[in-house]
């Protein structure tokens, strides 16, 4: 039974502007009813692992778990993990210092260089280190592509905690004593905890979730071995308990990153230090720490986007035939907008209820969407897959399938957004509006979702553009003769038509670099630059 949120605590009054959140348009009980159904409809990919375990039964998924294969699996994505995840923690937080903490040369443009890489798919960046080194495969090149394509994902935060840190931390340590790196282990370093932990947390789910860029140098691991069972038996039950292996890893991981943040207290009370913080000297390091910067961004962003170009160039003016690349197109752009539309208005319930209404109902609400939009994009079309042969078989391999997964895969990019949307939009507006005779539904139109507006395009932009890279519930679920720009890559690049992937591979580039760019924006906005 949905919780009526809408009843105002004894002794209070419903009067607009004493103190109370404005009148939803459609009454706080409805808002909460919607936000349920959308959790409910969330925890499909969770409970369809649960009932495949359950259905598979004890012995059966004991001798499917507990066998050589999943042992190697599990071997090679711990590894991967383990080599991976430091590699990124160390680049992006060096890299994020350097830019803000150091008098380094051109910190404004390295700033941006250095975010560049998210602009470049993993299986593009896989595609182009196999066209430079075609012997590429195992371990070592998995780590090296995926160090190179998702470092940035700690970068980004960090440069962005670095930024908003109060230098009278730092001032305070070098009062005390303390050398420069010193009060950069002691001091800087804990104040980084939550960026770096959340960094990690996005590579090493970004690691789980990856199929392309590993399929592609040969290496396998629990996505790609999911993928090659359901090619060859379709929804085996081999292929759903590697599943259910994944899917476990996924919950560890949130659990570890939740359980790292630790109890210790990162704001503080009152105005803080002023001033902005000093940046240390590099004196004879400005040339290797130059050397450093052009090194790591010419393998991770100049070595993809150069042989992207040459195949380009190799494939001349036939690779652009209109027949061949545009349908792929106009189809990427039509999910993109369809996803990007769907996904900010399923958002929406729960935003305004974590704002306007915020307690352990809304946390709850939001909690379960962040676990299933942690799942892997393979085991969230695998569910889909299931549940619509097996409840509504009309709707298998349908449009509005497909949209489906790409909003339970992206709803954080716009919840997140919009909850900041709403949170800046004064509720006090609102109240005055239906104070002075509005209907809540005109008074929501005109005040509230003007202001939240700018937000809610931003949270629908990253969404747009994280459908037209989205590769393996695309594979899974779209539509028979659907052409992507994701996946007529993947269908060329594994044919070793490398020319001939190289437009599409192109065009997805130029697609995500408005997201790399906003992402970027948004992390200076934040920390108030």
């Amino acid at each position: 039974m949905t919780p009526d949120l809408s009843a105002p605590p004894r002794g209070s009054t419903t009067t607009a502007g004493r103190g109370n959140s404005p009148r939803p348009p459609f009454g706080v009980s409805a808002v909460s009813a919607l936000a349920v159904l959308i959790a409910l409809f969330s925890v499909v990919p969770l409970g369809y692992v649960v009932y495949m375990t359950v259905a598979t039964g004890y012995d059966t998924a004991v001798e499917l778990i507990f066998r050589p294969r999943v042992a190697e699996l599990l071997l090679n994505t711990v590894l991967l993990m383990v080599f991976t995840v430091p590699l990124c923690l160390v680049l992006g937080v060096a890299g994020a210092w350097l830019v803000e903490r150091t008098t380094l040369r051109g910190a404004r443009a390295w700033a941006v260089l250095l975010a560049a890489p998210l602009a470049i798919p993993a299986f593009v960046n896989s595609y182009a280190w196999v066209s430079a080194i075609p012997s590429l495969g195992g371990l070592g090149s998995g780590v090296l592509i995926a160090t190179l394509s998702y470092f940035p994902l700690v970068y980004i935060p960090a440069a962005a905690a670095l930024s908003r840190l109060d230098p009278a931390i730092e001032q305070s340590a070098a009062a005390l004593g303390l050398g420069a790196w010193r009060t950069f282990f002691r001091v800087v370093l804990p104040q980084l905890r939550i960026a770096m932990t959340g960094g990690a947390l996005l590579v090493a789910l970004h690691l789980l979730a990856e199929y392309g860029a590993f399929a592609m140098i040969r290496f396998d691991t629990f996505t790609t071995a999911i993928m090659v069972q359901y090619q060859s038996t379709f929804n085996g039950a081999a292929g759903n308990m590697l599943a259910s292996v994944l899917v476990f890893f996924c919950l560890l991981l949130l659990l570890a990153e939740v359980r790292s943040r630790g109890t210790a207290r990162y704001a503080r009370i009152g105005p803080g230090a002023q001033a902005k913080a000093l940046r240390l000297p590099l004196h004879v390091y400005q040339l290797p720490a130059q050397a450093f910067l052009l090194a790591l961004t010419a393998l991770a962003f100049g070595l993809p986007l150069f042989f992207v170009l040459r195949w380009v160039a190799s494939g001349g003016t036939a690779a652009w035939a209109a027949d061949e690349f545009l349908p792929a197109l106009l189809t990427t752009l039509g999910y993109g907008l369809a996803g990007a539309l769907a996904t900010t208005v399923v958002a929406f319930p729960m935003a305004y209820l974590a704002v306007r209404h915020p307690g352990w109902f809304s946390k709850s609400l939001e909690l379960s969407n962040y676990i299933t939009s942690s799942l892997p994009g393979i085991v969230v079309g695998l569910a889909f897959v299931t549940v619509s042969i097996r409840v509504v078989p009309g709707i298998y391999q349908t449009a509005g399938v497909l949209v489906a997964a790409y909003v339970l895969l992206f709803l954080p990019r716009a919840l997140v957004n919009l909850r900041a949307g709403l949170a800046q939009a004064p509720k006090e507006l609102d109240e005055a509006a239906q104070a002075l005779g509005k209907p809540p539904l005109v008074s929501f139109i005109r005040v509230t979702l003007r202001l939240t507006a700018p937000a809610a395009a931003g949270g629908a932009a990253l969404v747009f553009l994280a459908i037209a890279n989205e590769l393996t519930a695309t594979l899974l679920l779209s539509p028979n003769g659907t052409r992507t720009l994701a996946t007529e890559f993947w269908s060329k690049s594994s044919e070793i038509d490398y020319a001939g992937a190289a437009p599409y591979a192109l065009l997805m580039i130029l697609l995500s670099a408005p997201m790399t760019y906003l992402l970027f924006q948004q992390s200076k906005k934040v920390a108030g630059q």
